[in-house]
């Protein structure tokens, strides 16, 4: 039998537990939070986490600094918020590519991007768009479709990197069409974008909210984006699913995740912090701006749909026989 005595000690040492945790939790944030991008500078991912860490920094009361850690499509620094200690201090920033299109494809990756990482929330939807540099001779999607099947090979196309959603999106786009264009992949979507501006390669198929200000400038010729229906922003430029091409009329997400095993405490409270940020009209507009859409979803639903994009993308790389080779 527990003597009376051991059962005091026992209970000291519960309560002692239970308050070392909650003041644990109350403790955080008690320094800089790093909210890591793994693409470079100017693309999409960027712009979305720029957005959003002054408001997040107000609302959880420390600093959230943005670094970017580009390389591999996203996986170079996917892997390493994978390995990061779940502490809540380093949080990334999950993108299809990430955690569906490159996982998909890339048998090698060294994270599982079902099982490594705590969802938080997807902060908004992106539409995709393909566009191409003022010089291209076509610019409507008919008659660029015409273009390369006229010229088969003669064309090349950039992307954020080998195994991105770009990527994944411009094969599926080349087979339903049975064209062919050469795959140029960047180091994320802002050199790629600085590129196809130049003249250097294009085409690209380009997250909307990095691409839009080339556009609008008259840089880049918008032919087709993926979304629901026709943009505000780009209102003569139709949807893939107009054009008899719902396959690849799917939206980016731009989420906040860390790594697997992140406390559930830390959790709720970046996902409050997220969702007090989104409700702020001037944060909301920031993002509504770039041709995004709010989303704030909940952890579990953000789970649900990272497992229902990375299983669309397995799919598409069986069908059309995609590898990195």
């Amino acid at each position: 039998m527990v003597s009376r005595r051991q059962m005091v000690a026992i209970g000291l040492a519960t309560a002692s537990v239970v308050v070392g945790s909650t003041a644990w939790a109350q403790a955080y944030p008690n320094k800089v939070i790093r909210l890591q991008v793994p693409f470079a500078p100017g693309g999409t991912t960027d712009i979305i986490a720029r957005v959003m860490s002054e408001p997040l920094a107000k609302s959880l009361g420390q600093s959230v600094v943005v670094e970017n850690k580009a390389g591999g499509g996203g996986v170079v620094g996917a892997t390493e918020l994978a390995r990061t200690p779940p502490d809540g201090y380093v949080i990334g920033v999950a993108t299809v590519s990430t955690t569906a299109a490159n996982p998909a494809i890339n048998p090698k990756i060294a994270y599982n991007t079902l099982t490594d990482f705590t969802p938080i929330t997807n902060i908004a939807a992106t539409p995709n768009v393909i566009a191409v540099h003022p010089s291209f001779p076509a610019k409507d999607l008919k008659a660029f479709i015409a273009e390369l099947k006229k010229s088969p090979g003669k064309y090349s196309y950039a992307s954020s990197g080998t195994g991105g959603i770009g990527h994944l999106q411009t094969e599926l786009f080349k087979n339903l069409t049975n064209t062919f264009i050469t795959h140029i992949p960047y180091r994320g979507a802002g050199p790629a974008l600085n590129d196809t501006i130049g003249g250097q390669v294009p085409i690209i198929f380009d997250n909307l909210p990095s691409a839009l200000p080339h556009i609008k400038a008259g840089r880049l010729v918008a032919l087709a984006v993926a979304a629901p229906q026709r943009l505000a922003v780009l209102p003569d430029v139709p949807t893939f699913k107009e054009m008899g091409l719902e396959p690849v009329n799917r939206m980016a997400y731009y989420g906040l995740i860390g790594p697997k095993g992140l406390p559930q405490d830390v959790v709720d409270k970046v996902y409050n912090a997220s969702k007090q940020a989104l409700a702020d009209p001037a944060v909301r507009k920031r993002i509504e701006d770039t041709g995004s859409l709010i989303v704030g979803n909940s952890p579990s639903e953000f789970t649900a749909q990272i497992k229902a994009e990375f299983d669309v993308y397995k799919d598409v790389v069986a069908k059309q026989k995609l590898s990195l080779d």
